[in-house]
């Protein structure tokens, strides 16, 4: 199931960033539909390749929608809405685990390193910590990109509604800014928050970059399955 899974969702992952961007560049309508549909399927994966018919009836069903969307001209507008729920999504998946006591980054670290990790000096402190900093940054960068989304001057969803937006947001900032700064100050907090945890926690050993990204990876699944910590 898990060797299916990476088999079937890589190309979907590396297909949906070229898509949406000839979506943006060329406006049409069919290149965001199928980003879109990569999206979806990528997102529903798991459940469809156990071959069930709920899963399959729902594809479908989201499917039409995405199809009935595009007809009417609204497929960009979703995709360049996706950046938006997925920060939101994440801002809520690490924010919904603080009121417990193994809060988001506890959990990676105990998938990734073993439970043992967590009870060295500062570790159990520090996870909490960064999970308040990844939450916040999400929630921030989703009020951002909302915000760009809804009042760019010309392509913005007020504009494309004819409501004047009272924000004035610059044209080519809010392009640049939705299709590459959104993703550049993510990776940009991901590197940043690597090195000042090897320099604050400098008291304890630290796997390198690559294997921490490694690691990651092949534990995904279960950070995603993950319903640990008790609440307070």
């Amino acid at each position: 199931m898990q060797y299916s899974l990476r088999r079937y969702a890589l190309p979907l992952v590396l297909a949906y960033p070229l898509l949406a961007i000839a979506g943006a560049i060329t406006h049409r309508q069919v290149f965001a539909l199928l980003a879109l549909v990569l999206l979806l399927s990528a997102a529903m994966l798991p459940r469809l390749l156990t071959f069930r018919l709920a899963p399959w009836s729902l594809w479908s069903a989201l499917l039409a929608v995405l199809l009935l969307s595009s007809l009417y001209g609204f497929a960009g507008a979703l995709l360049e809405a996706v950046p938006v729920a997925i920060n939101a999504a994440l801002a809520y998946w690490f924010g919904c685990t603080l009121g417990s006591s193994e809060p988001r980054v506890a959990r990676f670290i105990v998938a990734i390193e073993g439970a043992a990790r967590l009870q060295q000096p500062g570790i159990a402190r520090y996870a909490r910590q960064l999970t308040w900093f990844w939450t916040l940054l999400l929630a921030a960068q989703a009020l951002l990109l909302a915000t760009l989304l809804l009042g760019a001057e010309h392509s913005g969803l007020l504009a494309r509604f004819g409501v004047a937006s009272p924000l004035h947001v610059p044209e080519r900032w809010a392009a640049a800014w939705l299709h590459v700064g959104g993703y550049a100050v993510l990776g940009a907090a991901f590197l940043l928050e690597y090195g000042y945890r090897r320099w604050r926690l400098r008291h304890l050993s630290h796997p390198g970059l690559h294997d921490m990204l490694l690691q990651l990876a092949l534990h995904w699944p279960q950070l995603l399955r993950s319903h640990g910590g008790n609440a307070r």
